[in-house]
């Protein structure tokens, strides 16, 4: 089958060591489910495997990818869930089990025609949510859902800052801080990322590190060592940070004087759950509520997706199609 995939990792170059080719189907296991993959999303974790973060060089080859939306073996529509529980009989959230793992870490990823995961790990996709737009919720969009409504403990009319204003989380939490009744606020590197971000549905825009009018209830932290001191500076006093990446970094001088000065807390936020994840889908059809789309690629083009990442060259979501 075709797949996106990475047999030896690289560090500094992770482009040169991504494989688009062919690998061998899965196998069929007792209590997963093959599901024929019609969708997947780019994520930064991808990008991440490239370089063996996560991903021992052991593990590999790996086929790379932890979202998707496709059919099972009954022709049913579902969406793949892609936190994979690995301590024996676990119960409740699945995010907090110490032997959790995401796809692609350990199992087999999403980035080909065919993914095996377990039966518990698919859920019914709604036909009004087409196979793309289902495909971006498991990462980004699941993530960014648990930072602003599990983790970040605010209510509407409450101002959010997000930090990096054109990235899948980024994007995800501009329309759904949106429908939810809070003051979102971005920041970004470029004029057309901030324009994009406005159009969006954001209530205002400024330059990464600007001095905003006023200090916010939240910051919604993905980008880490590049935006950490402005985050906790921009905070008014009980505030919160929830932080679920750093793309620049993952080691920033803390300010501890700041936070505990001014007395913030700092949650951290790692995917959500199943039960969250059926949550967003029934919040998108609800509300009318779609993930923006930068673009969509076949799955055999898989390498413009990675550069387009790699460059910062997104507006939303990069989406691969089989």
């Amino acid at each position: 089958m075709l797949a996106a995939f990475v047999s030896t990792p690289s560090a500094d170059d992770p482009l040169s060591v991504l494989e688009v080719g062919d690998r061998r189907a899965p196998e069929p296991r007792n209590g997963w489910v093959t599901v024929d993959v019609k969708a997947a999303s780019l994520n930064h974790h991808d990008l991440f495997s490239l370089r063996g973060v996560g991903l021992p060089a052991e593990r590999m080859p790996m086929t790379l990818g932890c979202d998707a939306a496709g059919l099972d073996a009954d022709g049913n529509e579902v969406i793949v869930h892609a936190v994979i529980t690995g301590t024996p009989g676990w119960s409740g959230d699945e995010t907090l089990d110490p032997k959790r793992s995401l796809l692609s870490e350990l199992h087999q990823g999403t980035l080909a025609e065919q993914v095996l995961v377990p039966a518990r790990n698919v859920l019914p996709k709604p036909a009004d949510l087409s196979f793309a737009e289902a495909a971006c919720l498991p990462t980004a969009w699941l993530t960014a859902y648990r930072m602003l409504f599990t983790k970040a403990g605010l209510q509407p009319g409450q101002t959010v800052l997000v930090q990096g204003a054109s990235g899948g989380v980024a994007t995800a939490l501009i329309a759904l801080g949106r429908v939810a009744g809070y003051r979102m606020w971005v920041t970004g590197r470029t004029e057309d990322k901030l324009a994009a971000a406005l159009a969006l549905g954001a209530d205002q825009a400024f330059e990464t590190g600007a001095r905003l009018p006023e200090r916010v209830d939240a910051v919604m932290e993905t980008v880490g060592k590049a935006t950490w001191s402005h985050s906790v500076k921009s905070l008014k006093p009980g505030g919160v940070i929830v932080t679920s990446g750093a793309t620049t970094g993952f080691d920033p001088s803390a300010e501890l004087n700041r936070i505990f000065f001014t007395q913030l807390r700092v949650e951290g936020s790692t995917m959500g759950t199943r039960a969250e994840l059926e949550q967003l889908v029934q919040l998108c059809l609800t509300t009318g509520l779609r993930p923006q789309i930068d673009v969509e690629l076949p799955l055999a083009d898989a390498r413009e997706g990675f550069e387009r990442m790699l460059a910062g060259r997104t507006n939303g979501k990069i989406v691969f199609t089989v």
